[in-house]
């Protein structure tokens, strides 16, 4: 009788570990969504995130700046979207533990010297008439095709592919949205 019970309670005992180690195990992944990952990313996938997380900076900047001008909606659109770009690259460099090169979100500041330069000469390009600061628009599109594709060239870690592979969509759309605008605009 004694053994029967032995092996009764060891039995409950054991289910009750595996229930706690389930819970356990549960609370850790939900988690660990909001904690940096373990994976290591390569040299060339971190300078690639940090990169287009100005480069979404510099395209909501310039549609910002060009929607006060001109007050076309495109722009406003485009740059709500481009917001979203790089809400999701900062997802990136929160997950993977990175510093964001983002320290002052005003319009047209940088970290990477680069930019400001391209947001001014972007920005002046595009005050010369609302067709030139369309073709500003498609520019900026094209740029962020050439560098996602490079991007997703040099990256195979699945969450960061996910990420690219959804702002070369948008960019996609972004540079039809600017082409039939400046045709809506030539007619």
């Amino acid at each position: 009788m004694k053994v029967k019970t032995l092996l009764i309670t060891g039995a409950i005992l054991t289910v009750l570990a595996g229930i706690t180690v389930a819970n356990l195990t549960g609370q850790q992944q939900r988690a660990s969504r909001y904690l940096p990952t373990a994976v290591q990313l390569t040299e060339a996938e971190e300078q690639h995130i940090l990169y287009m997380r100005e480069e979404e900076k510099l395209a909501r900047d310039v549609y910002l700046t060009l929607y006060e001008l001109w007050g076309a909606e495109i722009f406003a659109n485009i740059s709500e979207s481009e917001q979203r770009h790089m809400d999701a690259t900062k997802s990136l460099i929160t997950r993977y533990g990175l510093v964001d090169p983002v320290v002052d979100d005003a319009v047209g500041m940088f970290t990477n010297q680069d930019f400001e330069i391209l947001y001014d000469e972007l920005v002046g390009d595009g005050s010369v008439s609302l067709e030139e600061a369309l073709k500003v628009g498609v520019r900026i599109e094209e740029l962020d095709i050439a560098d996602l594709n490079l991007a997703l060239q040099e990256t195979s870690q699945r969450s960061v592919r996910r990420v690219f592979l959804n702002l070369l969509k948008g960019s996609y759309n972004h540079l039809d949205a600017f082409k039939r605008n400046i045709e809506a605009e030539v007619r």
